[in-house]
């Protein structure tokens, strides 16, 4: 073996990067554990601690502090986890009339409203829908009459073309859904959610957003804060000496609330304060009255938090002056906390005796970011409302375009246009913002506050006369954009709406992860188990590889920061039994060899040669199934996806590399290498089954079971999940068994429209999908599905119900799934098909190939539908089956392509004319029967374990695969290659 020394660096590198990846999970445990000690089932004393020690160092030798691991842990998907994932889809209609200022007109009108129905079964956005519909009204209409508005003139001229006008609503578009991102984004960071995700789905106006530990009591709350519009304010303010005696007061009213003697104090969140800061050179100064909160003079720290409680946690923003003093800093800023002591001192504000001694015509407000990126501290504002209710001096729908700009130095800025209604208010503001012309020492500042956050408060150096502003200052190119964007959100509406929606409880999420664990554990046993039963001490070697595959795949995952799901933890057990399909196919080999006579060492050799070619292209094609499953799937989907893709690569590695590395050693040691048992040594060995001459009763049997499908899926159909037909589907758990026709006859009654109920699990635990109010907008449809599902489930007497989990899809979202899971299926088959083009040079063995997929594919369907009901359990074409379906895939032509790298050989040995075609494939696909049999049955027994301990929620998933394996295993002896004896032949008549 060669290049031996570069081999085992890299795995030496590669395992120390894995255990160091994978250690921050643990590490992070082992802090929350603690924390779980600290509180004793207190989750505020809980969350208190974790905050608290979030900048403390926790890992050993390399010093990461807490927050640092926690950001690098294996993160758990909300199926695990619990939590809500929603579907934002910004409403463009809204967007369109408001860049057209609301027309009347009641062709445009109309044409929007079509564009709107059709976008349903549509692959095309909004836009050139609404287009095309305007030109069917009315072919020679000019949408730029409509367009070329005032506030759009520097966009959109009078004679643009109806295609300029598409492309200048596209572009306003993706505008707005960015501003809707950023908008989304901000709220949910303010949420206070652990490890939250949003994230744009690329090339459509949908905005996926995931909160791990939300549960069914917030649901509404986080409703209300993603659909919620944004609302932009123009606020005056106060300058910081004019607030600092009120901070005093305060300080000293706290002061003497507090108890004469105190516990010790923890001023680890403090800290965050003084230490985040030290690096922001712009204000080297502005903490440096903080206390030191090093812990080193504790006495000192409890009776500086006692005398000063309010600056204990916001410190006063100051400056040193020239003369070497501390002196208030100019402007609306008023202090500085750590993001751990926000809520703190708002509840500090919130005092019923703080509240008092403060102005009616004040209001603090929080900076939306850090004052540095490294940094968790935040200025908090004094903003002056105006009138009694404390109104904003100007709303943000004044604003009729702002942009990213460049001033005359070329520096970043940004240029605000107001209508001219706003330009005449905006002159009287910044007037008396400005003060005297004679001196900038009385100028105060305007802030931009955007959903009770303040973005900026530039200070107004001068009136402004003709409602043109710009805004200039310490600004990247990256931050004018986001302001420019900002600015625009009162100027074009684009309400968001959820399409789709799941709630996984906490309780269904741990019950996930016992169920995943518990079928991890029992997969791999079950593999390690059968290796050495079969393989003696190669299998052990296996094992070793199949161990090391494992570390090596959490590894990578953990370093890439992979959501690990339930999906994602089949895809885990999955890899398991595909992880030896490398070396049964070495090993088989290797047996080969030994049997011809040669030595172990050249046998070992030469059957890691020989194998090598069919080992590729086996896991290559799996490969493209695992790639395109990732690119057309979502959410655990994808999860599982990239495991397979993950697995496949470090199964290579271990299986080829590892493995070979340990029979080096072993030979080098002398000792003895076994690779089957007395039992299993003749297995197969000199089989002779007639699989091509018996390959038209192998069509026949086929074509019966897919026509008996097809009849099935005509006159019954297939059972369809929410995310394919849209709805919601709700997952109740009784106290006690139900009988589920007596709760469909009552939730039908409820709902008024036909709902469905299955047993899912025990037979106490159903799922309810119901289409009742899915294409309603009002904005409490939620609500009211709930309460109407919870009143049918009260008429279930003496049984009460649990909601553990819920999803809705809406039915744009689920026309696109469906299409979606269309074209990876198709793209999967295409791809694959010419990948063995490519690879055997014979358009009969793509021939062959595609065949057997399709049969494939039409038998696990037909399957689906004719047991559909009969089964006492789910089978929903959903995504979770369709990712079942690209496996099989994979799988299939995995085992395919290996049965056609030996036909290849084979023929390419019996060339003669007086061989037989058929005879010499016939052999080749015997030669193969041991590898095809013993690595269908390993993948066989994990996922007979998957789908006996994997869980209700993937039971129908891990049944997809289980007969899809068989399936696939059959379509490679039986159908593939007979297929291509066929067409063999057709060509030699040709």
């Amino acid at each position: 073996m060669q290049n031996k020394g570069i081999i085992k660096f890299a795995a030496i590198v590669l395992a120390l990067l894995s255990l160091y990846s994978i250690s921050f999970t643990f590490v992070a445990k082992h802090v929350e554990d603690q924390a779980k000690e600290y509180a004793k089932g207190d989750p505020i004393k809980e969350r208190s601690y974790l905050d608290s020690v979030s900048n403390q160092p926790v890992y050993p030798v390399f010093g990461h502090t807490y927050s640092y691991v926690k950001q690098r842990e294996i993160p758990l998907g909300l199926d695990l986890k619990g939590g809500m994932n929603v579907t934002m889809e910004i409403e463009l209609s809204s967007l369109v009339r408001s860049l057209a200022n609301n027309p009347t007109d009641s062709t445009f009108n109309k044409a929007l409203k079509n564009a709107e129905s059709r976008l349903i079964n549509s692959q095309k956005g909004l836009i050139p829908l609404f287009v095309e519909e305007f030109e069917k009204l009315n072919p020679n209409g000019k949408l730029a009459a409509f367009f070329a508005t005032k506030e759009n003139a520097d966009d959109i001229k009078l004679n643009a073309t109806n295609q300029q006008v598409q492309t200048f609503l596209e572009k306003q578009a993706n505008s707005a859904v960015q501003r809707s991102f950023d908008i989304l984004r901000t709220r949910i960071d303010k949420f206070g959610v652990t490890q939250p995700n949003i994230q744009l789905q690329g090339g459509s106006n949908r905005i996926l957003v995931e909160l791990p530990g939300v549960t069914d009591a917030d649901k509404n709350r986080v409703r209300k804060l993603l659909k919620g519009s944004a609302k932009l304010e123009f606020y005056e303010t106060y300058d910081n000496s004019e607030i600092f005696p009120l901070l005093q007061n305060v300080n000293n009213i706290l002061a003497a609330k507090a108890p004469k003697t105190t516990a010790k104090s923890s001023a680890k969140s403090s800290s965050t304060v003084a230490d985040s800061t030290k690096a922001d050179k712009d204000k080297p100064a502005l903490l440096s009255a903080k206390r030191d909160t090093t812990n080193k003079d504790s006495a000192a720290n409890d009776a500086l938090a006692k005398s000063n409680p309010l600056f204990t946690v916001l410190s006063p923003a100051t400056y040193q002056a020239q003369n070497g003093q501390q002196s208030l800093r100019p402007g609306p800023t008023i202090g500085f906390a750590s993001e751990t002591d926000t809520a703190k001192i708002n509840a500090i504000f919130a005092q019923d005796d703080i509240r008092s001694v403060l102005p009616p015509n004040i209001k603090l407000l929080w900076g939306v970011k850090p004052i540095s990126p490294d940094s968790k501290v935040f200025e908090l504002y004094a903003i002056k409302p105006s009138g009694l209710n404390g109104e904003p001096a100007l709303g943000g729908d004044v604003i009729s375009n702002a942009r990213a700009d460049f001033d005359q130095k070329g520096s970043p800025e940004v240029v605000m246009v107001m209508k001219s209604d706003g330009a005449r208010e905006w002159k009287r503001i910044t007037a008396a913002a400005a003060g005297s012309p004679q001196s900038e020492d009385d100028n105060k500042s305007i802030a931009i506050v955007l959903d009770d956050a303040v973005y900026t408060a530039p200070r107004v150096s001068g009136e402004i006369p003709n409602g043109i502003s710009s805004i200039s200052g310490n600004f990247t190119v990256d931050e004018t954009k986001d302001l420019a964007n900002v600015l625009k959100a009162g100027k074009l509406p684009a309400p968001a709406k959820i399409v789709q929606e799941a709630i996984v409880g906490p309780s269904l999420g741990a019950e996930a992860i016992s169920s995943g664990l518990i079928s991890s554990v029992v997969g791999l046993i079950v593999v390690l188990v059968f290796m050495m039963f079969y393989y003696n001490r190669a299998g052990t070697v296996a094992n070793i590889a199949v161990f090391s595959n494992v570390f090596f795949l959490m590894g990578v995952l953990a370093s890439l920061g992979a959501v690990l799901t339930l999906p994602g933890i089949a895809g885990i057990v999955l890899t398991l039994g595909m992880a030896v399909d490398a070396n049964v196919l070495i090993y088989e080999r290797i047996r080969e060899e030994l049997n011809l006579g040669k030595s172990l060492k050249v046998a070992i050799s030469d059957g890691y040669k020989h194998a090598m070619p069919s080992i590729l292209d086996s896991q290559v094609t799996t490969l493209i199934t695992g790639i395109i499953l990732y690119i057309f799937g979502s959410g655990p989907i994808q999860g599982f996806a990239t495991t397979l893709i993950i697995g496949i690569v470090t199964s290579l590695f271990s299986a080829i590399l590892i493995s070979r590395l340990i029979f080096e050693w072993l030979l080098k040691k002398e000792m003895p290498i076994k690779f089957s048992n007395p039992w299993s040594d003749h297995t197969f060995k000199n089989a002779n089954f007639p699989f091509v001459k018996r390959r038209k009763v192998f069509y026949l049997l086929s074509g019966t079971f897919i026509t008996l499908g097809i009849i099935s899926i005509i006159l019954r159909g297939f059972s369809y999940g929410v995310d394919f037909k849209g709805g919601r589907t709700y997952i109740v758990r009784f106290e006690k068994p139900v009988t589920t026709e007596n709760v469909r006859q009552d939730l039908n009654e409820t709902f008024g429209v036909v709902t469905e109920v299955k047993t899912f699990g025990s037979a106490d635990q159903i799922r309810v999908t119901t289409p009742y109010m899915i294409d309603s907008q009002v904005d409490n449809a939620d609500q009211q599905v709930e309460k109407k599902l919870k009143e049918g489930l009260s008429q279930i007497k003496d049984n009460p119900a649990t909601i553990m989990s819920s999803q809705k899809v809406g039915p744009t979202i689920a026309n696109d799934i469906k299409i979606s899971a269309i074209y990876a299926v198709l793209l999967s088959i295409i791809a694959i098909a010419l990948y063995i083009f490519i690879r055997f040079r014979k358009w009969s063995y793509s021939i062959g190939a595609l065949v057997a997929l399709c049969h494939d594919v039409l038998l696990v369907l037909s399957f689906f539908s004719l047991f559909n009901g009969i089964l006492p359990f789910s089978l929903d074409i959903d995504q979770s089956f369709i990712a079942a379906i690209l496996t099989v895939i994979g799988y299939s032509i995995n085992d395919t392509v290996v049965v056609f790298d030996r036909v290849r050989e084979f023929l390419n040995a019996h060339h003669a004319k007086t061989d037989n075609m058929s005879v010499v494939i016939n052999e080749a696909i015997n030669s193969t029967l041991s590898r095809t049999i013993i690595t269908a049955l390993t993948v066989i027994f994990v996922l007979a374990v998957l789908f006996v301990f994997g869980g209700d929620v993937i039971r129908g998933f891990s049944f997809a695969l289980l007969i899809g394996v068989i399936f696939g295993t059959y379509s490679s002896v039986c159908v593939a290659t007979p297929v291509v004896v066929d067409f063999l032949r057709e060509g030699k008549k040709d």
